[in-house]
């Protein structure tokens, strides 16, 4: 659950539901994975996607400035019982990310230092038959982002006919003061993140 705005009221609105279900779409796994950026005490959130027809790629990679993974944690990472987290028992994401990548002609790369933070990298073969649709990535960011509002996350989208990069700090700059986890302004920026996407014409 995450808290919004409502004409001045607080109230609860649910998050993407990706605890209990296996994930079918790109734009759940994107949102789980950054949550464990969240959890690892990051100021720094990176997501760069790389869309390209053209290499018949869809890329992924997740960069934080977190508190990092010692090599005995990284080395069974992808375990789906190993977990850092106390709210969920069993740590699905990377094991599901890793599962979806080999079935549709990728991978997945993990690189992680105690202190510094954690680098993840995944990607698909853009027209494979088993590669999960994206789904609702604008939608899912904007209830990451301002679930997280103290958190900077930095969100850039590559396609072969352009790019779009969508900074938080910049937004709130300009929101002046507003809370991002006002109704009106979730809406808004949903809307301005899926009108840039389909401007470069990113692919589902």
């Amino acid at each position: 659950m995450v808290m919004v705005m409502v004409n001045g009221h607080s109230q609860k609105v649910s998050c993407p539901e990706v605890k209990n279900k296996t994930m079918k779409e790109l734009s759940l796994h994107v949102y789980d994975l950054m949550e464990n950026s969240t959890a690892a005490n990051s100021t720094l959130v990176e997501l760069t996607i790389r869309d390209s027809l053209k290499d018949n790629i869809y890329a992924f990679t997740i960069k934080d400035n977190g508190k990092g993974m010692t090599p005995e944690f990284l080395a069974r990472v992808t375990d789906p019982w190993t977990t850092s987290r106390t709210t969920r028992k069993v740590g699905l994401g990377l094991p599901l990310i890793k599962m979806n990548t080999e079935n549709a002609g990728g991978g997945m790369k993990i690189e992680s230092e105690v202190g510094k933070g954690t680098t993840l990298n995944f990607w698909f073969q853009h027209d494979h038959l088993d590669r999960p649709p994206m789904g609702d990535l604008a939608g899912s960011l904007v209830m990451l982002f301002s679930a997280h509002e103290d958190i900077h996350f930095i969100y850039k989208h590559i396609t072969d006919d352009g790019e779009f990069v969508f900074d938080t700090d910049e937004i709130k700059e300009a929101l002046d003061g507003m809370p991002m986890t006002d109704v009106s302004i979730m809406k808004y920026l949903k809307e301005m993140i899926q009108e840039n996407l389909e401007e470069i014409h990113y692919n589902d």
